[in-house]
């Protein structure tokens, strides 16, 4: 006859925590690194309803995107570099938009920018706005909009 085992709550927990480091992210890049970084803008991406504008005003809006994400990032790190073609070294900058079904007062338009350092490292800031934002700012809302998700970024 065998007699029962009984874990401790350190056996029990081990396999939870190697589960857990072995899950973890990298770091997001430090402020040092982000005040001084070469960065990539790369193709804008409208996600969500892209029917709610022409083909005209959806470019219109893409090349704000790329133009004002870049901006935003130059003000919040005046030592950077916007570099116009990938680099090895460059940081590269995703400017993606959220829009909502149906332009009415109660949705939310989003907007998000997905950095990726040369070593791999994945790391993104978001936002949500209510319609009555787009009205304040109107042809200055994505400018504002990346301004705004480039506070959050690290100083």
């Amino acid at each position: 006859m065998t007699t029962p085992r009984t874990l401790t709550r350190a056996a029990l927990a081990a396999p939870l925590l190697a589960l857990g480091l072995a899950s973890a992210q990298a770091p997001a890049p430090s402020a040092q690194q982000l005040a001084t970084a070469t960065y990539v803008i790369l193709d804008p991406v409208i996600e969500g309803n892209q029917n709610l504008v022409n083909a005209d005003q959806r470019r219109s809006i893409l090349e704000a995107m790329k133009r004002d994400s870049g901006g935003a990032l130059k003000r919040r790190y005046p030592q950077a570099t916007i570099a116009a073609t990938p680099t090895a070294n460059a940081i590269q900058v995703r400017p993606v938009f959220v829009a909502p079904n149906a332009l009415v007062p109660w949705n939310k338009l989003g907007a998000r920018l997905e950095l990726q350092t040369p070593q791999g490292q994945k790391y993104s800031v978001s936002e949500t706005f209510g319609i009555s934002v787009l009205l304040r700012y109107r042809a200055e809302f994505v400018n504002y909009m990346y301004d705004q998700l480039a506070t959050r970024l690290p100083r």
